[in-house]
């Protein structure tokens, strides 16, 4: 009698296979499965992170003052991207609006250019992009989810796979030694 390297158990003599975890007797570091899974060591990493476009503010590669400035910006941005802000950048730029009708077509041409499409589009384009980045992100974290799902689908069809393979493997060794089917024919 001899021992599985794989699970301890008691293997007879002879025995091409372990009763117990089904694994290959004669072949050294050979554990009879058809398939060996090895997971891609993406895999690992993608759990320990789940995106968030919030972490792109906060990974500033500048140290202490690095981080300050992008929590900085990021307050900033958030409050001029807001309806409301657009709403007073407006009300502000109407301020000037008399004197740049009074000074004729120039003046009135770069007050609307300068003054109340640049002042009052810079917020309404910013809450676009917030709306627009805020679809984007869910559509990426369903995208993630979604990965994740058929990855998680495709550890339990290996675990199935291997498992089929383990019955067949106690099935084989329940044969007698000149009984058993030879794998060539």
């Amino acid at each position: 009698m001899s021992t599985c390297a794989k699970c301890g158990a008691e293997v007879p003599a002879g025995a091409a296979f372990c009763g117990a975890c089904g694994t290959r007797q004669d072949s050294p570091g050979h554990d009879g499965r058809l398939y060996h899974y090895t997971p891609h060591p993406h895999i690992e990493k993608r759990k320990q992170r789940v995106p968030k476009a919030q972490d792109a503010s906060t990974e500033a590669p500048l140290g202490p003052v690095g981080r300050f400035n992008a929590f900085l910006a990021v307050k900033i941005t958030n409050g001029v991207g807001t309806m409301w802000c657009a709403y007073v950048f407006a009300a502000i730029a109407l301020i000037s609006l008399p004197d740049a009708v009074k000074g004729g077509t120039a003046p009135l041409v770069a007050w609307i250019a300068q003054t109340f499409l640049q002042l009052v589009l810079l917020s309404i384009i910013i809450v676009g992009q917030k709306v627009a980045g805020a679809a984007s992100e869910n559509r990426a974290i369903d995208t993630y989810r979604d990965a994740e799902a058929i990855l998680s689908e495709a550890v339990e069809i290996q675990k199935h796979l291997m498992a089929q393979d383990a019955a067949l493997q106690q099935l084989i060794a329940s044969f007698p030694a000149q009984e058993r089917p030879h794998p060539e024919g």
